[in-house]
């Protein structure tokens, strides 16, 4: 198997390691946090493919933050909204539903604050991440979106991986392979 991944987005490259995540497939560790200048250009690259009117732009918490960050900013919406991974002390009436990524081998929560579910219902949201694969994290966020009342309009992401590569319904910049594990 190779050890790394050389990714284009748009006129930026980066190298990734190729992590095994079973015993039979590896991704290619594509990790933004940190990472101003590929956020910023993904962000405005993004900004561009968004063709439908919002109100809200929607991320899960922690590596879609940045981008939804800039995002924000370089579309004139002056908030977003942090589908969080655990019921934090400040929350009042959080709203809480189950959900697996690829990426973790236990089960999570999405958490939203209640004052935030409030100032989302009836409103337009675009869903936000840094990479789509088995879409599972994504379909969580919408039921959980959909649950308090607002209306996805949109979902973007920089990277879909294997399958979600596939997907129509989501607004991407590259995709990023799966890669199969040879047993020795």
């Amino acid at each position: 198997m190779q050890k790394q991944y050389e990714l284009t987005i748009g006129k930026l490259k980066r190298t990734l390691p190729i992590i095994p995540i079973t015993d039979t497939a590896a991704i290619a560790s594509f990790v933004l946090l940190g990472d101003a200048e590929l956020t910023r250009y993904a962000a405005k690259e993004l900004a561009k493919r968004i063709n439908i009117p919002f109100d809200y732009l929607v991320t899960l918490e922690s590596k879609g933050i940045p981008l939804a960050q800039e995002l924000s900013l370089i579309t004139h919406h002056p908030r977003y909204f942090v589908l969080r991974k655990s019921v934090k002390a400040y929350m009042r009436n959080p709203i809480a539903i189950g959900m697996r990524s690829i990426t973790t081998d236990y089960h999570q929560k999405l958490v939203l604050d209640g004052c935030d579910a409030e100032e989302l219902r009836g409103k337009r949201v675009i869903i936000v991440d840094d990479v789509i694969s088995t879409g599972g994290s994504l379909a969580s966020a919408e039921h959980l979106l959909t649950k308090v009342g607002a209306n996805v309009v949109q979902r973007c992401s920089i990277l879909a991986e294997g399958p979600a590569a596939n997907r129509d319904d989501c607004v991407f910049l590259n995709t990023l392979p799966i890669f199969a594990v040879k047993n020795a």
